[in-house]
Formats: structure tokens, sequence, C-alpha cells
């Protein structure tokens, strides 16, 4: 990740049915808490690597639900420690698939942990709104949850899906 800003346009969907050999990808242990929903500023440790984002609401040409702006800041794990200890609401856990698609896309097929748990949601980043809106999923992905708030992790971290 390192010292990015960047727009990122991602589609989110349940998991209609879990893809066989798990085993066969690369997986990153998560954890993330929110220090605060509006705009949204998270930490997040992946594997051993640890981070601060702030994600804002809408893109720089206001668009929303798919696009938004993400910038993110390296942290050693002493600093990331201190900020956990601030998080509001639940610390969210999970595990993260990295399954490769079609056009060189990659499913995130994240695996919720602990109060979660047996949560699973599948992302794919895209370049651009054109193919985000365009795309169509595999028939291991569910329903498109792209534009429901409890499925984003900020709202789960507040107490969102019991």
């Amino acid at each position: 990740m390192g010292n990015v800003s960047n727009r990122e346009i991602e589609r989110k969907w349940l998991v209609k049915k879990m893809p066989g050999n798990l085993e066969n990808y690369k997986c990153l242990l998560i954890e993330q808490a929110y220090l605060c929903d509006s705009p949204t500023v998270r930490v997040r440790k992946e594997n051993d690597e640890y981070y601060l984002t702030y994600k804002g609401s809408k893109d720089m040409q206001g668009n929303s639900d798919i696009s938004h702006d993400e910038y993110n800041l390296p942290l050693d794990e002493i600093s990331y420690g201190r900020l956990l200890k601030k998080h509001d609401g639940r610390i969210i856990r999970k595990k993260r698939y990295l399954i490769p698609l079609e056009k060189g896309l990659t499913a995130e097929l994240d695996v919720f942990e602990g109060e979660l748990a047996p949560l699973t949601v599948v992302e794919v980043e895209f370049d651009s709104l054109e193919e985000a809106m365009n795309y169509e999923a595999p028939d291991w992905f569910g329903e498109d949850v792209s534009s429901d708030k409890k499925y984003k992790n900020s709202y789960m971290a507040m107490g969102g899906i019991q």
C-alpha cells in the first residue's frame, strides 16, 4: 500500500457459494478498527504491515457508493498499537483470500471471524466506473451489496450485523 492517494472503485457482493481450494490462494490476516466513521479513518494490520487509512465519502467527481478517494499511510507496530487503543466500536478480524479472476481482476474474499462470523463478502476493484458497472460477476458471487451501508466495514465495526 505505502503512502498512497488514489480513487478506489469497488463493488461488493455476498457470497453465494464458497470457492474450493482456498488454501491455494494468497491469504491476508486482517485486523482493523475505526477511529472515526465520518470521514472514515481506520487503522489496519495486514499480516505484518500496518496502515492508517482515510476514506472520503465520495470521490473528487462527487460519486459515492462504489467510488471514493482513499489515502493510506504506513505505520509501525508501536504506532498501530497506540492508535488501536483509541478505536470506536469493535475490532474487525478477517481472512482475505486473493482469488484471480478474468481480465486481470482479483476477487478479495473476506471471511469474517469473531462476532461477525460466518459472514463472507467478496469485493472487486476496478480501473473505471464504466468497468465496474458493466462487470458480470461469477456464479459464486451472490447479491450485490455495494450500496448497502450495513455491509461497510465501518458500519459493522460500530455494531452492525448481529
